[in-house]
């Protein structure tokens, strides 16, 4: 797969990162709201969106060993996503009672700083 192949893929990818973030924080918005949305489903959906996020900074770094130039603040952006996720894992027993809240939050802004480091290239 050459430069820019593996950008197109990155760009590609890039929405199946925001948008499954978005989609599992309002998940966990409305299980922490209404209990029938309380799935084991949800786990699974949430830790493989946020996984999404490490697939896209481990695209991000190869494309720049291929000598892609990304715009300013675009790593910077996506190595937060990457803080971000790991700062709402540590949280998850002092907000044990808040949860579905601390997810819920936690991954719409992981999705907007994905949004914010894809805006940003253009």
């Amino acid at each position: 797969m050459n430069a820019a192949q593996l950008h197109d893929f990155h760009e590609q990818f890039g929405w199946v990162t925001i948008f499954g973030n978005g989609l599992a924080g309002l998940w966990a918005l409305a299980a922490h709201q209404f209990p029938m949305f309380r799935r084991k489903a949800l786990w699974w959906f949430t830790g493989v969106a946020q996984f999404t996020i490490f697939v896209q900074a481990l695209l991000g770094v190869i494309l720049l060993n291929k000598g892609y130039q990304a715009q300013q603040f675009h790593e910077f952006y996506g190595f937060v996503a990457i803080i971000a996720v790991a700062i709402i894992y540590s949280y998850r027993h002092q907000l044990k009672g808040k949860t579905y809240l601390l997810y819920g939050v936690g991954s719409l802004f992981v999705m907007g700083l994905c949004l914010r480091a894809m805006y940003l290239r253009r």
